[in-house]
């Protein structure tokens, strides 16, 4: 089965996912911020006992696990395929997960809320994300007794997130935004109709290979329905606005694009070692290229299952050994050759 990030969709020049987390927190628990350690064993093991139940009901195998039973490459590759958060994987009283087959499905334990569920499409697909999410959360309402007040919605610890408890994402691909020095301006512009734009993985981190997420910044007053048609009329918006952009570079330098982006497939086809961020950035800059159609190759490959893949956690753990900077360096390299085709 095809995890989120391998398949080819529509829209996937701009945007690179979906995503619906829903935060959730149990009555008979205090808030994770003051949650004893016996009592988060106590949750972890609660929640993972949905494991069977969603297997059963819903389409996809589920597992669960503790994880402190995760070594650090397997936390950094999770991270990395936004599997978990760096919270969750830093976070050092007793936390789970239940993660579906494909990787689409995954549900944190005791992360800033007692349960997050998350779903993960590829492409522009905000309404089958939800699909999939809230699927899940009536499983989970079957069996867990969710912190909910009439006036309010779904009590959470943070108050941004109360009211439906989600938050939807689109994690966009934005090169030609960012060549022109325009994200602060589109953050500005974003944030007049509540929402945010964040860096690859969330609140405080940077942007990697010109992808950024954009997101609603509140859940109370709005319904579910409400946010996602809000969040689609932006993203709408800032998809226009990237085309139009290289549309405009195009015009103006096409030859030169084609030429750096030419330049680009050499080094990245050709050598030996090369750090993550150099990776990223050539990596970001031959999508540029393929989906400009400045180059053509004697096959379809996916560009973003390449991005995942040269990052250091999942480098590691395709290795299945931790390693040093050098080593990485030459494996990333190696991976990049072999994945690459040839250009027509």
């Amino acid at each position: 089965m095809l995890k989120w990030y391998e398949q080819n969709v529509p829209d996937s020049d701009v945007v690179i996912s979906s995503r619906i987390r829903l935060a959730r927190n149990l009555e008979s628990y205090p808030f994770s911020v003051k949650l004893q350690e016996d009592q988060a064993v106590k949750l972890v093991n609660e929640v993972k006992n949905l494991t069977p139940l969603l297997s059963e009901k819903d389409s996809r195998t589920y597992y669960a696990c503790n994880i402190s039973t995760l070594s650090d490459i397997d936390k950094s590759a999770m991270v990395e395929r936004h599997i978990v958060s760096p919270l969750l994987a830093s976070k050092e009283q007793t936390t789970g997960l239940i993660l579906s087959d494909d990787e689409t499905i995954s549900i944190m334990i005791n992360e800033e809320d007692h349960v997050r569920i998350q779903a993960i499409v590829g492409g522009l697909n905000l309404e089958q994300a939800y699909e999939l999410a809230d699927k899940v959360d009536d499983i989970a309402y079957e069996q867990l007794n969710f912190a909910y007040d009439e006036k309010y919605g779904y009590l959470t610890e943070c108050p941004t997130n109360a009211g439906t408890g989600m938050r939807a994402s689109c994690m966009m691909f934005l090169p030609a935004l960012s060549s022109a020095r325009l994200i602060q301006k589109l953050i500005e512009e974003v944030g007049k109709y509540g929402m945010t734009i964040r860096g690859i993985y969330g609140e405080g981190s940077k942007s990697l290979g010109s992808m950024y997420q954009i997101s609603n910044q509140k859940t109370l007053g709005n319904s579910e329905n409400e946010i996602i048609a809000n969040l689609k009329r932006i993203v709408a918006q800032v998809v226009k606005q990237e085309r139009k952009r290289r549309e405009y570079m195009l015009s103006l330098n096409a030859d030169e694009l084609q030429d750096q982006v030419y330049r680009t497939y050499g080094i990245l086809k050709y050598a030996r070692q090369i750090t993550s961020d150099d990776a990223m950035k050539f990596l970001s800059q031959l999508k540029f290229g393929v989906d400009c159609e400045l180059i053509k190759f004697d096959r379809e490959f996916n560009i973003h299952k390449l991005m995942m893949g040269v990052q250091p956690g999942s480098l590691q753990w395709a290795l299945g050994k931790n390693v040093g900077s050098t080593t990485r360096d030459q494996a990333r390299a190696e991976y990049i050759r072999k994945e690459l085709p040839t250009i027509i």
